[in-house]
């Protein structure tokens, strides 16, 4: 990804391997996911908007009669860019909490720490 590549807030971040969309259903089910986990410790930081509306015509409706009427809302994801953020956690906590998430999302990520220098 052009932006969004680096852990800008947390310490333990998700981070997309391959392209793809994620469905505003999908983005609360990961955040739902990371809070039950954690039990309301630490803080979380969702890198994710659905800007993107995909629309789509009703069942058995003939062609024409113009554009369908939005149907969900989607982010376009690209590889290397940061959907999760999460900090004040230890790192085993974090780690499952992430991978929870990652399996609710329909892309390959991968969990990434902050180098401490």
């Amino acid at each position: 990804a052009w932006t969004g590549g680096h852990l800008a807030f947390g310490d333990y971040g998700l981070k997309a391997t391959e392209c793809g969309w994620v469905t505003a259903r999908e983005i609360e089910a990961g955040r739902i996911a990371i809070t039950r986990f954690i039990k309301r410790n630490g803080r979380i930081w969702i890198r994710m908007f659905p800007d993107k509306p995909i629309t789509k015509k009703p069942q058995e409706t003939r062609m024409g009669k113009g554009k369908g009427a939005p149907e969900a809302w989607v982010m376009v994801v690209k590889p290397g860019r940061i959907l999760y953020e999460m900090e004040g956690v230890p790192v085993e906590v974090a780690r499952q909490a992430l991978r929870l998430a990652a399996h609710k999302l329909p892309m390959q990520t991968r969990i990434v720490e902050r180098e401490h220098h």
